[in-house]
């Protein structure tokens, strides 16, 4: 009878941080670079960190994983030489709108090998009310943190 792997692999976990905390890692230290993840369209209409990079993860017409994303944030990190020992590389903090497109995101980059990745848990918009509107319960835009829109 032949053996099975029974090895379950735990996923890997990006770190999530909420947008204070995003802020005081980027005002340290240490390189930092916030990277909006959202569409166009959100990015530019919605409004955005000031200061962050914008590399979609999906963006329209068609929705589809950016297919170059990895890249582009590689592009952004002069191909992995932002790492000034082994384990000391720049900060990599991921927002979307709620938190979920960053965390799925932040997890591709560490499965190609990037480290440091965090990802704002409240997003810039933050989870809905009972209302289902957003910016009302918690996100970088209800916390008072600096943004800008187009």
């Amino acid at each position: 009878m032949a053996e099975h792997n029974t090895e379950i692999k735990s996923p890997i976990a990006v770190s999530a941080i909420s947008s204070k905390q995003a802020l005081t890692i980027m005002k340290g230290d240490e390189i930092s670079y916030l990277i909006d993840i959202r569409s166009s369209m959100e990015f530019l209409f919605i409004g955005h960190p000031v200061g962050a990079i914008h590399i979609p993860w999906m963006d329209e017409p068609d929705w589809e994983i950016n297919p170059h994303f990895v890249a582009d944030i590689r592009k952004l990190l002069l191909g992995g030489t932002m790492c000034s020992t082994k384990d000391h590389c720049a900060n990599i903090i991921l927002i979307c709108r709620s938190g979920n497109r960053s965390e799925t995101a932040g997890e591709v980059l560490l499965e190609a090998g990037l480290k440091r990745v965090f990802h704002i848990v409240d997003g810039f918009e933050g989870d809905k009310d009972k209302n289902n509107h957003r910016s009302s319960i918690n996100g970088w835009r209800f916390d008072g943190l600096p943004w800008e829109q187009c």
